[in-house]
């Protein structure tokens, strides 16, 4: 079972700073901060973050390779021309 995130102000956070690192790294549970009502920030477990950044990482190049595949299908030749691949990339 996932332990729930909190959210703090950032005044109370700042008074249990280093609670709330703790929590974050040993639970793997964010703890939101806001000012004024509005999330602003969030202390995460920092393997956490390399984790999410990484597979964010992934998708950006699952996507990158989807919209390379379907410009190939709209290629009437499913490939593109040289000419127009060396143009894109400003090499004449």
């Amino acid at each position: 079972m996932s332990v729930p995130p909190i959210t703090l102000s950032v005044s109370e956070a700042r008074q249990n700073l280093s609670a709330m690192v703790d929590r974050a790294h040993s639970q793997h549970a964010p703890v939101y901060l806001e000012r004024h009502g509005r999330r602003v920030a969030a202390i995460v477990d920092a393997d956490d973050l390399d984790a999410l950044l990484a597979l964010a990482e992934d998708m950006e190049d699952i996507r990158a390779a989807e919209a390379a595949r379907a410009e190939l299908r709209r290629s009437p030749d499913g490939a593109i021309p040289w000419d127009e691949v060396k143009r894109d990339l400003g090499l004449g």
